[in-house]
């Protein structure tokens, strides 16, 4: 993609998004990593429900580490997939506690170690919470992005790199919030609302079936 394209898409969402916030309601890195890894396959807004219960009880990984299984399960029900989530978030809590002193790191290597702690899910928060220039790619990054033109890869990973080489990195972590959030609103899964779209002009799969 061309820069004067790129700059145009840019330059467009940033003036109907301008500086979101994160998704995900959170008070410190370990409650992020906890609301990071409730968000697989279930919404934010869900995720954020059940954390303002949740975060009232658990704010270090010690309050949580000893906490029964079949507690925590009935506390995160409502969300999917809560048996793999609650052992992971249990066993992710007893590392945090005996290996690094109750803190979260800010290393992508320890935190991809962490059970239930994939790719994206360690760039969301080193990206969110410690400051650091990544570029989280979930299913409307992914979607959105190749969509667009912004990349032309098959998976996640290689998404990932075409949209970090083209893009400077300091916008990095804004442009993953706004290709989430044109995800949600425009460039949905099946049916993309293709003619409001205000950056339709720009975008590939438009241009290919709008006839």
């Amino acid at each position: 993609m061309d820069k004067i394209k790129l700059n145009n898409i840019i330059n467009l969402f940033e003036k109907n998004y301008g500086e979101l916030k994160p998704f995900l309601n959170f008070g410190n890195a370990f409650q992020l990593l906890i609301a990071v890894i409730l968000s697989a396959q279930c919404t934010d807004k869900r995720v954020n429900i059940i954390t303002g219960e949740l975060f009232k009880l658990y704010k270090k990984p010690s309050d949580l580490a000893d906490v029964p299984l079949e507690i925590f399960e009935e506390q995160i029900k409502t969300c999917g997939m809560y048996h793999t989530k609650a052992k992971n978030i249990i066993k992710t809590s007893e590392i945090l506690k005996n290996k690094f002193n109750d803190d979260v790191p800010s290393d992508f290597d320890a935190l991809v170690d962490l059970p239930g702690i994939g790719r994206k899910s360690a760039n969301v928060i080193l990206g969110t919470f410690y400051g650091q220039n990544r570029f989280p790619v979930d299913t409307h990054v992914f979607r959105v992005a190749n969509r667009i033109g912004l990349a032309n890869s098959t998976n996640v990973e290689n998404t990932e790199t075409d949209l970090t080489n083209l893009i400077k990195p300091e916008l990095w972590m804004k442009m993953h919030r706004w290709l989430v959030n044109h995800g949600r609103i425009y460039c949905i899964a099946r049916n993309p609302k293709c003619p409001q779209c205000f950056i339709n002009q720009y975008c590939q799969y438009y241009q290919n079936n709008k006839n």
